[in-house]
């Protein structure tokens, strides 16, 4: 998955290109503050780059695209609904971009966090 080709050659579509899509149609959805790091590993690296795809795994298995997102969500906000807004969102945003299927989108709320009313 993620390689096509033509006649006039071969396209490579690599897990951290879908995982762009996916981090700019999770900051479109509302209820989501940020993305949280997968791991520690990652949490670390995070604050030494701005890399967009943490947080979001991306796996190609035969045809089919499945992607892991982990976001943290507003405080007061329905926990479900934002997850079923991001999922919905990734999955059209993907699709549209790359005109392949995306198999699942599994969103893990890994915190909620309290904004700012000033």
């Amino acid at each position: 998955m993620g390689e096509d080709t033509t006649t006039l050659g071969g396209i490579h579509i690599s897990p951290n290109a879908v995982a762009t899509i996916a981090y700019y149609a999770i900051l479109e959805s509302y209820g989501v503050v940020g993305l949280a790091p997968k791991n520690l590993t990652d949490g670390i690296v995070s604050t030494i780059t701005r890399e967009p795809s943490r947080g979001i795994t991306v796996r190609y298995k035969g045809e089919d695209i499945d992607i892991d997102v982990n976001v943290i969500v507003e405080y007061g906000t329905r926990i479900a609904s934002v997850a079923e807004s991001v999922a919905n969102t990734v999955r059209f945003h993907v699709e549209k971009a790359l005109g392949l299927r995306v198999n699942s989108v599994n969103v893990h709320v890994a915190g909620l966090r309290i904004s700012d009313t000033d």
